[in-house]
């Protein structure tokens, strides 16, 4: 199956290390970051897994769930858990789906033949409260995620859901924004009234709205 960004994430029930979910029940009205990993104990992974549940108060502070996924049962994911907390000094603190029959792999496309026929490729899922797909990534095996810009990401998203406005190039929160330029220069002066900076009729700076 091929996802597309705007596509309502698929549903799906499914065993995990927090027993069996209901994808869309346990997303409920918040963010969610899904992201896959090839197999248990897999160096990179080790990593990645550990720093998403240490950035676990940044997630919080957004409202964000973050769940894994790999294609091996639960008590596999249990046993890698312990060697997670070993090697990384960090505990997990959200679940990973046991997707051995990768019938959630199949749903998300994250099987790719020509790179590993029996195993997932490293994907990130960012889907919102509506469930819609908002972000999609695929990174190579030997190149770790990112998590910084995947919250970056998320920052730019809320913040843009909420204004009509864009972020630009390495933007990060706090800095300056874009006002869309579907936005009249007289609806841009009631929503931001402190003035903006315009460097092209399409290209308006304004300081990122706080509310």
């Amino acid at each position: 199956m091929t996802i597309q960004l705007g596509q309502i994430a698929p549903d799906f029930e499914q065993d995990t290390t927090n027993g069996s979910i209901r994808f869309h029940e346990w997303i409920a009205n918040s963010w969610c970051i899904l992201f896959s990993h090839p197999k248990d104990f897999t160096p990179v992974c080790t990593t990645e897994l550990a720093e998403a549940a240490r950035m676990k108060p940044e997630w919080d502070r957004r409202g964000v769930k973050v769940i894994g996924l790999s294609v091996d049962p639960a008590e596999s994911h249990m046993r890698w858990e312990q060697d997670i907390a070993d090697t990384q000094g960090q505990s997990l603190n959200f679940p990973v789906i046991a997707d051995a029959d990768r019938r959630v792999a199949t749903l998300y496309g994250m099987v790719h033949p020509q790179a590993e026929p029996m195993l997932t490729v490293r994907s990130v899922f960012v889907i919102d409260p509506a469930k819609k797909v908002r972000l999609m990534l695929t990174y190579p095996p030997s190149t770790g995620r990112n998590f910084n810009e995947i919250l970056r990401v998320v920052d730019s998203l809320q913040l843009t859901d909420r204004h009509k406005v864009a972020t630009p190039a390495n933007w990060r929160l706090g800095g300056k924004v874009i006002i869309l330029p579907s936005l009249s220069d007289d609806d841009a002066r009631e929503r931001f009234p402190q003035g903006w900076t315009t460097l092209k009729p399409y290209l308006r700076d304004v300081d990122q709205p706080m509310a």
